[in-house]
């Protein structure tokens, strides 16, 4: 790791240590919070009350966000009942594999800020959540089951909506994070600092102009990315660093009006070595995405409506050696999109309003590599959909239903429906009790990549989903909050690859169920215990999805400005499909063994400006693997600083 960056940083700790100590101010008393009833947004894309919504929609909070500073948006997503993240615990960089409900990562829309994000570069489309710092985040919504009407084309098993922080009122305010930590894996136990985070903001009002501004850095070291565990001798370190930034700036025109324009620009390069358990000290590759875009808006008197534009442009690449020719080949992914919405609420009466929209959007793909090319030029395509769903609640009942025309360039029109009832069979200030259930379609378009790649085929179908969920969420005098949802999904014309030859669309239905049961206690007020499992049944599986998953959370307050949390989760035997013969077995199941993990976290309050914070990773060293043939973090700890004032 570069040492000027480390002396800079050990500076900037100390520096801003001192200052948010001289200007901590005495707290005897507690901050009064106002209770407001819990929104969603993810469900209609308006606020709307959660026991309205017929969907159990698990939100992660700007609280809980707080108290896992440090952490990345994976980390937090990875102890999701109904979600497995296959790769966060590999070297960083490391592909992710996001699965809801035993689906694939092209099959979750992940939106920020209301806006689609999307790579059209990459084979599945799938956005990198490597690119997004936690610090820039006010909350996440996670919504899962098939969700293709309000959100199109991506969104067959759930979506991931990710809040932006918004700017203080006050005219400037400025925070700060820090942290190091060790990179280990199981079998490296040093305590070299190998790897450094930093993130700095700004964010304030002037009248009636607002901005945010944010920047980070990581620099990751320490580890290979193949596992060396049959090695003579071990394998190199791999390197990893990013840069982050983020740009709002926000105009409120009238009381009823208002204009934000936005944009990121987000790189990283790393190291990669050649494969499942073979090093390479060649490999190397990079990623850079500019995205900016302008949002607006506007209340009247029965409703609300936004209008949404955004582009993106996407370079990534990578050098890869050549064992046969014995030299390096080079390989760029270059990617166009663009993003547009219309969208408005009208409230006809205190129980009916109606959400109609339309969608526009637009990707292209250029890519060059030494075993074919795919132009622009032919590989792009649009989408042009025109959505509308009607929100009912009357007394105890609620309803949520409706359509997406879906008008694709590649393969003509497309409807999508979905009907979402739910019930409150108790709805007292201490005791709640919803009962839900929904019958859902989608489809998932091929990538630019599967259609017009050396692998492409441009007489694809687009795969097809049919959903039916049904369960309960219920509280208890903000005591109890507890949700079971099972559900059964179909799959029709999944995409596969059987020859590594061509794309072309599987024969038999795949078919997914399971249930996802979520419980969370407060026994007293200082302590709050969470408990999660998942059952997920598919009938063929070329992914990392286990059978059962289990997460388990303690989060104590010991004292006022102290939260501790302990973590586990253990995710059961996996089974993965042998296609190619990487590891031997062509044809036929590898099973890899179950594993459990155990994370401590400490968040201590220095006044109200300073948060130190630390966090024990993998407490017990536990020997696993997570992806086959790569390497696994072991025991590592950081410690960090935040400051914001």
């Amino acid at each position: 790791m570069n040492k000027s960056i480390i002396k800079v940083s050990a500076f900037a700790l100390l520096m801003t240590a001192n200052i948010a100590f001289a200007q901590e101010k005495s707290e005897n008393q507690k901050e009064k919070v106002e209770q407001l009833d819990e929104v969603v947004l993810s469900d209609t894309k308006f606020e709307l009350k959660k026991e309205n919504s017929g969907k159990v929609i698990y939100k992660i909070t700007s609280k809980e966000i707080k108290q896992n500073t440090g952490k990345t948006v994976v980390d937090l997503l990875d102890n999701i009942a109904g979600v497995e993240v296959n790769g966060n615990n590999n070297a960083q960089g490391s592909n992710i594999g996001l699965y809801f409900r035993g689906g694939r990562n092209r099959q979750v829309a992940i939106m920020i800020d209301g806006v689609l994000v999307t790579d059209p570069t990459g084979i599945s489309s799938s956005y990198n959540l490597n690119l997004l710092d936690l610090n820039q985040v006010e909350s996440i919504e996670i919504l899962k089951g098939s969700s293709s009407t309000l959100y199109g084309s991506g969104a067959a098993n759930g979506v991931i909506n990710i809040k932006l922080k918004k700017a203080s009122k006050t005219p400037i305010s400025f925070n700060y994070m820090a942290s190091l930590g060790t990179n280990n894996t199981q079998r490296n136990r040093k305590t070299n600092l190998d790897e450094l985070n930093q993130s700095i903001g700004l964010r304030g009002t002037l009248d009636k102009f607002s901005y945010l501004a944010n920047f980070s850095m990581s620099s990751v070291d320490g580890m290979s990315s193949a596992n060396d565990k049959d090695a003579a001798t071990p394998f190199e370190k791999d390197e990893f660093n990013s840069n982050n930034s983020m740009l709002k700036l926000a105009y409120q025109a009238t009381e009823k009006l208002n204009f934000e324009l936005f944009g990121d620009f987000n790189e990283y390069q790393y190291d990669y070595d050649g494969g499942a358990y073979f090093d390479s000290d060649i490999n190397n590759g990079f990623e850079k995405q500019l995205r900016f875009g302008l949002k607006s808006n506007f209340n009247y008197q029965k409703g609300q409506l936004k209008a949404t534009i955004s582009a993106s442009d996407v370079e990534r690449g990578f050098e890869s050696f050549n064992g046969f020719s014995n030299t390096v080949d080079n390989y760029l992914y270059e990617g166009k999109s663009l993003f547009a919405e219309l969208i408005n609420k009208y409230t006809f009466s205190e129980n009916v309003h109606v959400i109609a929209g339309v969608n526009y959007q637009d990707f292209d793909n250029q890519t060059t590599t030494p075993f074919g090319n795919i132009d622009s030029d032919i590989a792009n395509y649009t989408t042009i959909d025109p959505f509308a769903s009607v929100v009912y609640t009357r007394n105890k009942f609620n309803l949520n239903a409706g359509l997406r025309l879906n008008n694709h360039s590649e393969y003509g029109n497309h409807l999508v429906y979905h009907v979402n009832p739910s019930y409150n069979l108790k709805s007292s200030d201490d005791f709640k009790l919803k009962a839900l259930a929904s019958y859902s379609t989608a489809f998932i378009a091929p990538s630019t990549y599967q259609l017009f790649s050396v692998y492409g085929n441009t007489d694809l179908d687009p795969e097809e989903n049919s959903t039916v969920e049904f369960g309960f969420d219920t509280s208890y005098k903000k005591w109890l909050d507890a949700s079971a949802v099972f559900f059964y999904r179909e799959e029709d014309n999944a995409i596969v690859l059987p020859d590594f030859i061509t794309y072309r669309n599987a024969e038999n239905t795949v078919n997914a169920k399971g249930v996802e049961t979520v419980v969370s206690i407060k026994p007293i007020d200082k302590v709050t215990v969470t408990l999660a499992h998942t059952y997920t049944n598919k009938s063929a599986d070329f992914d990392y999805i286990p059978k059962h998953k289990i997460n388990a959370n303690v989060t104590v307050k010991p004292l006022e400005r102290t939260f501790v949390s302990l973590n586990f989760k253990n995710v059961g035997e996996r089974t993965y499909f042998d296609q190619y013969g990487s590891f031997g077995t062509a044809g036929e199941d590898v099973v890899i063994d179950s594993y459990s993990l155990v994370d401590l976290s400490v968040n201590q309050h220095l006044g109200s400006h300073t948060v130190l914070f630390a966090s024990l990773n993998n407490m017990f060293n536990e020997d696993y693997e997570d992806t086959l043939g790569f390497s696994t973090k072991g025991r590592n700890f950081r410690v960090g600083l935040k400051l914001n004032f």
